[in-house]
């Protein structure tokens, strides 16, 4: 019985309403801005060109069917935020409702999304800060410019300026430096606009005729390409994570995800349409960054300088806000005894958990340089739809056990819409190579060791008990 410990959520409760924590300010637009921020970066300026070499122009279908797993999963995630309007997102959901064990799970879960959609992120900021570079005749030597095997036909070992930009993006985070509503919102409007003005030139030269075959590799080609592209959603949770800080949770926080997720599909879906009507799907193959690669296709290399500078600035806040996340697990998991209290050790100085930001940045950065790109999207992916998957679980388990908690936002449809938050991110965990599996099983495995052997007699909960 001691694996499913909880904290208890009228005591967690409590402890919100008695607390002068952090300020309440953030709205509705704010969180809209903050979901579309977080999720706009890697996965329409890279993984578009990743998914359309599995998928070809089917990739639109491989989006919708991202986005309705994410939409269930969100509907889940407010009814947690709304409920507990409190710091530590998932994990502390599930210590409250699932007991230590899966919040453990969770927890590791998180970690292993956290630092792999940083160094993904990273290796695609590379590919457009290297375009970039291109257009000013500036070259890096070959073995320096990606992860070994990562491009067809050129020998590669090391990708240099994703390593750097983690390490860049690790320093800020050491030395506290904060991102502020109005930094968000502003480079919010620089990608957004980068986006509509690629939607607005390059709709006139699209070619119907590469659009053919619309499913080159069949509806298997179509689910595979979900799996991958579902990177492209994440971070929408970092709404959620934000709950402590609205004004009106209970309201707000269902309209940032909803709206933060209708904008981010609707862009994906004309922007992955139109990319495949420029350049034939086979084109992408090894490509990091596709937009630049379909506006040269249409010669508009003037416009491609653009984009890359759009996308270099607008992925540095997506490090900066998933590497931040990945360092605010370790510290929540340590405070709760489950980790070494090295991981929440504070600077005195710059009050932030320098030790665990510095550790993890230099894995990230080491991930990111030697690790390619689709290896990394799919490995995030998975651990992120295993959590998505007990969050679910977790609203229908809450429901029936706890019926009269004083629930702000209720999940429409309970237990049938939770359900097929599960089947539908199950089903595309089921898309995802036998490697990403295995590393996967192998990384919970280890995960477990660690619980057994560290965590379960160090847990706060046990020593207090």
């Amino acid at each position: 019985m001691s694996l499913m410990r909880k904290k208890s959520v009228k005591g967690m409760l409590s402890a919100a309403q008695t607390s002068q924590g952090l300020r309440k300010e953030l709205s509705a637009f704010d969180l809209t801005m903050l979901g579309i921020g977080a999720i706009i970066g890697t996965g329409i300026f890279v993984l578009t060109g990743t998914g359309a070499t599995v998928a070809g122009p089917g990739l639109v279908l491989s989006f919708l069917i991202g986005a309705m797993a994410c939409g269930f999963a969100a509907l889940c995630y407010a009814e947690f935020a709304a409920l507990l309007p409190i710091s530590g997102s998932t994990y502390t959901y599930a210590y409250a409702t699932l007991g230590e064990l899966i919040a453990w799970i969770i927890g590791w879960d998180l970690m292993l999304e956290y630092a792999l959609a940083s160094s993904a992120v990273s290796v695609g900021w590379s590919g457009y800060f290297q375009s970039l570079l291109a257009g000013f005749g500036i070259h890096l030597p070959d073995a320096l410019t990606a992860a070994a095997g990562a491009r067809p036909g050129v020998t590669t070992v090391f990708n240099l300026p994703a390593f750097c930009i983690a390490m860049i993006i690790s320093a800020l985070l050491a030395f506290g430096i904060k991102e502020s509503k109005k930094v968000n919102n502003v480079v919010v409007v620089i990608k957004v606009a980068v986006v509509l003005v690629f939607i607005a030139i390059g709709i006139w030269h699209v070619k119907p005729a590469n659009w053919e075959p619309a499913l080159p590799f069949g509806m298997s080609g179509v689910f595979h390409g979900a799996a991958i592209v579902f990177f492209s959603f994440l971070g929408f949770d970092a709404v959620t994570c934000a709950a402590e800080e609205v004004k009106n949770p209970e309201r707000d926080i269902p309209k940032g995800v909803i709206w933060s997720l209708a904008v981010c599909s609707l862009l994906y879906v004309i922007v992955s349409a139109i990319m495949t009507g420029i350049v034939p799907y086979m084109h992408f193959a090894g490509v990091d960054h596709p937009i630049s690669l379909a506006l040269k296709f249409a010669k508009l290399d003037w416009f491609a300088g653009f984009v890359d500078l759009g996308a270099i600035l607008g992925m540095i806040t997506v490090i900066l806000v998933m590497t931040y996340g990945q360092t605010r697990i370790l510290f929540a998991m340590s405070r709760d005894g489950l980790l070494p209290k090295v991981f929440s050790e504070v600077h005195p100085k710059y009050g932030t958990p320098y030790k665990a930001t510095w550790l993890i940045g230099i894995i990230i950065a080491l991930i990111a340089g030697f690790v390619p790109l689709n290896t990394l999207a799919e490995l995030t992916n998975i651990g992120t739809l295993a959590a998505f998957s007990l969050i679910a679980a977790g609203v229908i388990i809450l429901r029936r056990k706890e019926p009269n908690l004083p629930r702000k936002f209720h999940c429409p449809g309970v237990p049938y819409i939770p359900a097929l938050a599960i089947v539908f991110c199950v089903f595309l965990m089921t898309q995802l190579a036998a490697l990403t599996w295995l590393c996967f099983v192998v990384w919970l495995v280890l995960g477990l060791l660690v619980y057994f052997g560290y965590s379960r007699r160090r847990s706060l909960l046990h020593v207090s008990a």
